[in-house]
């Protein structure tokens, strides 16, 4: 039984989640004194479940461009409206569960840490053996304990931090989230990563496609982000983005061009491709299977992520701004 905490305010976002957003909903009735689950355009029943359980509803306007940081931002206005008395706020996707130790232990943090304005703990995939995707997913958000430069989609923060910097930038279609971070530690807050359990999530990825368009959306995310901060102190995602237009584009360019001036060739270019994941795999700290899977991945990922940089320099010099990106 979650024992309630006062003046903690929970932000849920989620559209046609089903069973996952009634896992996620149960797991957070009575933790918090305040629940807010904005939805955006579900036609599973989603809206009517969460009244059900007795959780305050925004229905986003769809006719308006989606992102997941304006639904956050918007479930934040409705939750001070509710909670005039907020000081901190959980965000969880709809596809998460939260660790009934959480909430309390995060808090905790917070009140013994003024410096620090968001803390996160660790997601796990719940079912990390249904594909290899899922599971590098789970490898993907085991990430060092401490001072973090970043928060996931699951992070509890000040009530008052959050909206010192007008919360997350409502326009990005990815990549909200560290984004935020960024203008916050510039600010003088931290973000802080937790050694606690935090919440279990339910990816459902199961095809090669979806994988490569979640990367896609990461590369989006890394350009448009190094566009927006890549020249300050901080110089965010900017080693990230070079390497994407390294290993995506530069190496096939310099393979091609060597190929035209020495034939066949010129194709022993791209054993730098394998070298690399036989590099990455000995540095992992986990199995072998694990290790040499990350380490595929990592290197294959790098086409879909240049290709989010091209169409990130493709909307912002081009034809608008970028449609979301979405993998379910």
């Amino acid at each position: 039984m979650n024992a309630l905490i006062n003046d903690m305010g929970v932000v849920v976002i989620g559209r046609n989640e089903g069973q996952r957003l009634e896992r996620c909903l149960a797991s957070l009735v009575g933790a918090a004194q305040q629940i807010v689950y904005v939805d955006s355009g579900s036609s599973d029943g989603s809206v009517q479940m969460a009244r059900a359980l007795g959780v305050a509803v925004v229905e986003l306007d769809m006719t308006i461009a989606f992102t997941a940081a304006r639904a956050r931002n918007e479930g934040f206005a409705c939750m001070q409206r509710l909670l005039p008395t907020l000081r901190h706020v959980q965000f969880v996707d709809g596809d998460c569960e939260v660790v009934a130790s959480w909430l309390p232990r995060a808090q905790a943090f917070l009140d013994a840490r003024p410096e620090v304005a968001v803390v996160c703990g660790r997601r796990r995939e719940r079912f990390p053996q249904r594909s290899v995707y899922n599971l590098m997913c789970d490898i993907e958000w085991d990430t060092p304990i401490g001072e973090a430069k970043a928060c996931g989609g699951d992070a509890l923060m000040r009530a008052d931090a959050f909206a010192a910097v007008s919360g997350y930038r409502s326009d990005l279609i990815a990549g909200e989230e560290p984004e935020l971070c960024v203008r916050l530690r510039a600010k003088g807050w931290l973000v802080w990563r937790l050694d606690e359990e935090m919440t279990l999530h339910d990816a459902a990825m199961t095809r090669f496609g979806q994988w490569w368009k979640r990367t896609l959306r990461g590369g989006h995310a890394f350009a448009e982000g190094a566009s927006l901060h890549g020249a300050t102190a901080q110089q965010h995602w900017r080693r990230e983005s070079r390497r994407a237009w390294f290993w995506g584009l530069g190496v096939p360019l310099v393979t091609l061009v060597a190929c035209s001036l020495l034939g066949a060739a010129g194709l022993l270019i791209l054993l730098i491709y394998p070298l690399q994941v036989a590099r990455l795999a000995r540095r992992g700290g986990r199995s072998t299977r694990e290790n040499w899977l990350l380490a595929f991945f990592l290197v294959l990922g790098k086409f879909p992520e240049m290709l989010g940089q091209v169409k990130f320099l493709l909307s912002k010099f081009g034809a608008g701004k970028s449609a979301l990106i979405e993998y379910k």
